[in-house]
């Protein structure tokens, strides 16, 4: 079974404090894909003992890149499986790829082919069913959930949603209808890509947009995690440079987020290993 938190990461991939964004970017060739895994686990797994903080999290999914079984089969390396969570009302998936460019005829998010519960498909790319998609998954953890219970909502990579609808879709309609959805949950964490041509080049609609939900989702955030790859080139025991910032998202609420870079490993098992560098 792959190794699941990194200690070097545990500060930062356990339950984030009420009202905050977290942020996730990666570049080609330095997925984010590991630290979903890792949050998906510390979020869902069943702790050895009662912890009352984190006892009672609930997690809608909404992935514009990955499809459901993606997430499954990397989740269930790390010990969760989300089918079981799905049944106990703790889970609730958005499919917001199938429909991405060839939109469903219903206009209204649908839930799968066999009527899954706590498995929904966004009908096309646009932000009115984003929206509605997105309202109906959390109600229906939280109608699940008792009052104590909190609600997180992981966000895959919805610069690839502004991508597709062209025109259709700005920077700014789509950060304001995260922001509404993000009011009724207990936190977010958003996955970007942060590759350097969509975000300085800027020389196409397309990157400026690309661009100015990066900047403002950096603006919103509490905590942002960054990819990239080593500027040396590729090694053979080292995957890339993970760095680690606080947000312009802060405040005297809470902590303050200490910045730091690290080396990180990801085996071909799907293992981790996060290490400073010289080690």
């Amino acid at each position: 079974m792959a190794s699941r938190i990194p200690p070097l990461l545990d500060t930062y991939l356990g339950l984030p404090p009420e009202t905050s964004l977290v942020l996730l970017s990666g570049i080609l060739g330095s997925s984010t894909n590991w630290l979903v895994f890792r949050y998906l686990y510390s979020l869902l797994s069943v702790p050895s003992k009662p912890v009352a903080k984190e006892d009672g999290i609930n997690v809608v999914l909404v992935s514009f890149l990955r499809d459901y079984t993606f997430w499954k089969d990397g989740a269930g390396k790390l010990g969760v499986d989300l089918d079981v969570s799905t049944r106990k009302g703790k889970f609730v998936f958005v499919d917001g790829l199938s429909n991405l460019f060839h939109p469903s005829q219903s206009h209204t998010p649908t839930r799968t082919p066999g009527g899954v519960s706590g498995w929904r498909i966004l009908p096309s790319a646009t932000l009115q069913h984003l929206r509605k998609g997105l309202e109906d998954a959390v109600t229906q953890v939280q109608h699940s959930a008792s009052s104590e219970q909190r609600t997180v909502l992981i966000v895959d990579q919805p610069d690839l949603l502004l991508a597709a609808s062209g025109d259709g879709i700005s920077s700014q309609g789509l950060r304001e209808t995260l922001l509404g959805i993000r009011e009724t949950v207990h936190s977010s964490i958003v996955t970007l890509s942060a590759d350097e041509p969509l975000i300085s080049s800027q020389a196409t609609s397309l990157e400026k947009d690309h661009a100015a939900l990066g900047v403002s989702l950096v603006h919103d955030a509490h905590l942002v995690i960054s990819l990239r790859m080593l500027d040396t080139g590729a090694a053979r025991d080292v995957s890339g440079v993970l760095r680690v910032t606080p947000g312009g998202g802060t405040d005297d609420r809470i902590e303050i987020v200490e910045e730091k870079e690290l080396l990180y490993f990801v085996a071909s098992d799907g293992g981790v290993r996060v290490f400073e560098r010289g080690q």
